[in-house]
């Protein structure tokens, strides 16, 4: 086997055990105790694994903290947004009442919404300004405006959601991961959306494969709540999630 290849499987174990020792690597490749070393060295060095006395746990997701501007998270993987907004968009239905979750991924559904009788809720002023123009009926929910997402947040948007009941709900998160569920790095916007989520028959989280494995501070949502729609699933431990869709 190919070292590239049996470092892919040693991680793949990893996730799916979040330890192993060198005997069980040495028993499920058949080689040597010091090519099992020198994998399992270059793989701390990449940050993927954290090498322990007799073997490897699983690095800790990543964490986010920081929040870029709506502007500077437009252009960022695109073409991946792109792909997941359009299929998105086709999951609406003629009478679908809809929550459309603030960020740039959910976003790039309005360009492929075609459901006139879709009534559409938000809590993004961009959002409510582009449904609006294409003449689709929009509800703006109250709230304070969080300037960096263009998001209104706080108790107001909490308790201006509390009454709806949706049928399909779309959002947006900084990271996904099977540990940490869904996840944002604010505790105001983090509350509005699992309010929301809540409130929701059929959730979906938008993300592009570049957010997996990654945490921020606060999660508003178990892994397994909703379905996630990304652009490709990176590993045969998502792809082993038959609520993780992949458009591509």
């Amino acid at each position: 086997m190919l070292t590239e290849k049996r470092q892919e499987e040693i991680l793949e174990m990893l996730h799916q055990k979040g330890s192993v020792t060198l005997q069980e690597l040495k028993d499920h490749f058949k080689i040597s105790e010091s090519t099992i070393r020198r994998d399992l060295n270059a793989l701390d060095a990449k940050g993927a694994l954290t090498k322990v006395f007799g073997g490897a746990v699983r690095s800790e997701d990543p964490m986010d903290i920081k929040e870029e501007q709506v502007s500077n998270r437009e252009t960022l993987n695109a073409d991946a947004k792109a792909a997941i907004g359009q299929y998105a968009a086709s999951l609406i239905g003629p009478d679908d009442f809809v929550y459309l979750d603030a960020g740039t991924t959910t976003g790039f559904m309005i360009p492929y919404l075609t459901q006139r009788s879709a009534v559409f809720v938000t809590n993004a002023v961009s959002h409510a300004l582009s449904l609006g123009r294409s003449g689709f009926r929009v509800i703006l929910i109250g709230g304070e405006f969080k300037s960096i997402t263009e998001a209104l947040v706080g108790n107001e948007a909490y308790v201006s959601l509390e009454k709806y009941n949706f049928t399909k709900g779309f959002f947006g998160a900084n990271g996904v991961s099977p540990s940490a569920g869904y996840t944002t790095p604010d505790i105001n916007e983090a509350l509005v959306k699992k309010c929301a989520m809540d409130h929701t028959q059929n959730p979906y989280i938008l993300c592009d494969s570049s957010k997996f494995y990654h945490r921020s501070p606060v999660t508003f949502g178990d892994f397994s709540r909703a379905k996630i729609i990304t652009e490709m699933i990176p590993d045969k431990t998502l792809a082993g999630y038959s609520h993780v869709i992949a458009v591509q």
